[in-house]
């Protein structure tokens, strides 16, 4: 085993599985969470979740530096990986409140509004290879206790600015499932 095969072996994932899917988002069994994401990557299902405030801003979320994938890049409110059982809305709600404190009293009915799959990789690090199911609330009370470990950073941004002028934003550096996301629901 070389050097770089055990320290894989030692990152949080390895002992993590993720739900392998076709296309269509049809279950294919359990896969290694770190296997999904290195190598050719196998396509697994995944979320992203967009929060609104009241004013129709969507909350940024900056995934924390410890990531493997996609570190300090600016995502959706969160994004992760439903487990064996669980739904993708009860995976959202669970890492709302993991992540960021967020309480499903603090917002409306949490919802799917779309899904799509994507295929990109990370500079020599890793693939993210999913189907992504789209969940967007809107929160009625914006108090927020974000975990250091998992963000980064916040930002509440003008949805509709944002999409309507990608470029203004570029400095940004957006994860690619937000980015599809974002144009898919304005499209």
């Amino acid at each position: 085993m070389s050097q770089d095969d055990s320290t894989e072996l030692e990152h949080e994932n390895a002992g993590q599985d993720v739900i392998a899917v076709d296309a269509e988002d049809n279950e294919q069994g359990l896969v290694n969470r770190l296997d999904a994401h290195t190598g050719d990557g196998i396509r697994h299902r995944a979320f992203t979740t967009l929060l609104f405030d009241e004013d129709g801003r969507v909350l940024l979320a900056q995934r924390a530096p410890g990531k493997r994938l996609w570190d300090t890049h600016w995502d959706g409110t969160v994004a992760s990986h439903p487990v064996e059982g669980q739904s993708q809305v009860e995976a959202a709600r669970e890492r709302l409140e993991e992540e960021l404190g967020i309480t499903p009293d603090q917002y409306d009915e949490l919802e799917v509004t779309d899904r799509f799959e994507y295929k990109r990789y990370y500079e020599n690090a890793g693939i993210e290879w999913e189907v992504c199911a789209v969940l967007q609330a809107t929160l009625s009370e914006t108090t927020l206790d974000p975990d250091p470990e998992e963000v980064g950073g916040l930002m509440w941004v003008p949805y509709e600015r944002l999409h309507e002028n990608p470029q203004w934003y570029r400095q940004l550096r957006l994860c690619p499932w937000f980015e599809i996301a974002m144009r898919r629901d304005v499209e």
